[in-house]
């Protein structure tokens, strides 16, 4: 396939709208009344059938991503059973996180998968979409289930529900985990392990700090291992694909696909604090950037700049929620997202200087909880003086 075609088609998908199809006004007034009568019926079937129905969405997805990856052996792929698999048991908890996130995953998967069945798109491209876009779909269901056990604190029956759904949200995740774990020597697994211990005893113990701070180790090492898998250096994705771009254009595009699919789980929450940065990271990883372009050590960069005003964006937070539960949770988040590019800051100002930064967002963090903020003022001054240095030098 041509790279043309696959840039096209790549378009089309992040369009919105582009796969919406409408009736004609007289149809549409013909058929109101019956289709009032059906939609009731449909609904009350729906219904029925989703109450009966417990899907297994580990399974579905490791059958439907085994199908797709027939193509990387240049063997053929049953689009029909991916498309049947999707429609049937992962599409509606797809669109359930789009309507909650105002996002378009359902519409980008709905659209590769045709393009792959008809042969407009690389099928090995096709596949990453589908895995990362579901992966991302996987982990924002994590989060909606933490934002439920929050808002049903108390009701332990339904709490331990969510808990144990979140749980099998994050196993079909873990494999990501542990090879960003096995490629940069960290240990993401036993710290998501542990977020999720210190959540299940803040739950018996009806602790519900100890929970939202708990949620936010599991949310941001998750974070983290994106993160790892796009841009970091030497092994994301940003990397690879230009690295593979001097000597096999075919093999980098797909990583640059792979790229974009991780990056869309990020995107979001970069957007929302440093927008200029999150922009240029979309633009590089768009299958529709010419590859040979892609500069990995810059993405590096503007991943460094982006996590560190996040960081100070939590810790002003922190500041202005003083005294209430939300502040120690913002300097805990503060410093997950410097953990994040624990390594990158590292090199840019050095690992004593890093491991001061780490030691004073700990006693930070512990002046929030004891609401001290006397102890706490310097040290955030110290801490803000840091990241501006860190995003400075990233530049």
């Amino acid at each position: 396939m041509k790279k043309k075609e696959l840039t096209a088609i790549f378009a089309s998908f992040l369009l919105a709208g582009n796969v919406l199809t409408a009736c004609s006004t007289s149809d549409k007034e013909a058929s109101t009344e019956e289709k009032k009568q059906e939609e009731s019926v449909d609904k009350e079937e729906t219904k029925n059938e989703t109450e009966a129905k417990e899907v297994n969405y580990a399974e579905v997805f490791e059958e439907a991503v085994t199908e797709l990856s027939k193509a990387k052996e240049g063997k053929e792929v049953d689009f029909d059973k991916v498309i049947e698999l999707y429609q049937n048991d992962l599409q509606s908890l797809v669109q359930d996180r789009d309507s909650e996130n105002e996002d378009k995953i359902d519409q980008h998967i709905t659209t590769a998968l045709q393009a792959g069945k008809e042969g407009t798109m690389d099928k090995v491209v096709v596949k990453q979409i589908f895995d990362k876009l579901m992966q991302k779909v996987f982990y924002t269901s994590i989060k909606h289930d933490f934002n439920e056990i929050n808002e049903k604190w108390g009701n332990k029956e339904e709490v331990a529900k969510e808990m144990e759904e979140a749980k099998a949200y994050y196993s079909i995740l873990q494999s990501t985990v542990e090879k960003r774990d096995s490629a940069y020597g960290t240990n993401m697994v036993s710290v998501i392990d542990g977020g999720f211990d210190e959540i299940e005893k803040a739950i018996e113990a009806d602790d519900q700090l100890s929970f939202l701070l708990g949620k936010q180790v599991v949310d941001k090492t998750l974070m983290k291992t994106f993160y790892l898998a796009t841009g970091a250096i030497p092994n994301g994705y940003a990397t690879k694909a230009s690295e593979a771009a001097k000597t096999n254009k075919e093999e980098a595009v797909i990583e640059q696909a792979e790229g974009w699919a991780f990056y869309q789980s990020l995107f979001p929450y970069l957007n929302g604090h440093a927008p200029e940065e999150a922009a240029f990271i979309q633009e590089q990883f768009d299958l529709q950037t010419d590859i040979s372009t892609l500069n990995a050590a810059e993405v590096n960069k503007a991943f460094i700049r982006g996590f560190s005003k996040i960081a100070l964006d939590e810790y002003e937070e922190s500041v202005e929620t003083w005294g209430e539960d939300k502040s120690p949770v913002t300097a805990l988040e503060g410093a997950l997202f410097i953990d994040i590019i624990g390594e990158d800051i590292k090199g840019l100002i050095g690992e004593a200087e890093y491991s001061k930064l780490t030691e004073k967002t700990q006693q930070y963090l512990e002046a929030a909880k004891a609401k001290d903020k006397q102890t706490g003022e310097p040290l955030l001054k110290e801490i803000q003086a840091t990241l501006q240095t860190v995003i400075e030098k990233a530049k």
